[in-house]
């Protein structure tokens, strides 16, 4: 969806029609939140705070709690999403394995970067998801690999 036409729909109160239809599934019950928050952020891409306004008041929910929710769960987006973003987990397993460093190259490749304290999979530490894809027990040499690739730039010849 257009920025105008999102724009227009959050200052008016509108909502997309998925939106709509997963709250008048629970009623616009504020139990609902994390599945509207879900729903709305498939919709349009991030979470801006005039949409967070529209379903703090479609659920009768006060704006901090909307807000509270959409900034504690790493998933959520309050700004657009960059072109490519990479999540690095650091938990222990994968530390222990040289995440550091693969977040060290993430950074200075020019991607976005975010890291995530434990994803859950210990036994296919590192793990690095760029893009959505998974890498696991990924190298610094195939993660180069990934982060050039996708990014246009053609991957370094090995006598580099």
């Amino acid at each position: 969806m257009s920025e105008a036409i999102q724009e227009r729909n959050e200052a008016g109160g509108k909502l997309d029609k998925l939106v709509e239809t997963v709250m008048a599934r629970h009623h616009y019950s504020g139990d609902a939140l994390i599945e509207v928050l879900h729903a709305a952020q498939q919709s349009y891409g991030s979470l801006s705070i005039p949409l967070l306004k529209v379903i703090s008041r479609k659920l009768r929910l006060p704006p901090s709690r909307v807000f509270g929710v959409a900034t504690f769960y790493h998933l959520f987006h309050l700004t657009p999403n960059p072109a490519h973003a990479a999540t690095v987990c650091l938990g222990t397993a994968c530390y222990v394995e040289g995440a550091a460093a693969l977040a060290d190259q993430v950074k200075q490749s020019g991607w976005a970067l975010e890291t995530v304290r434990c994803s859950g999979c210990c036994g296919l530490a590192p793990l690095v998801v760029c893009d959505g894809a998974a890498l696991t027990r990924v190298t610094r040499a195939q993660l180069a690999d990934r982060l050039q690739h996708d990014s246009g730039i053609p991957p370094r010849s090995s006598a580099n």
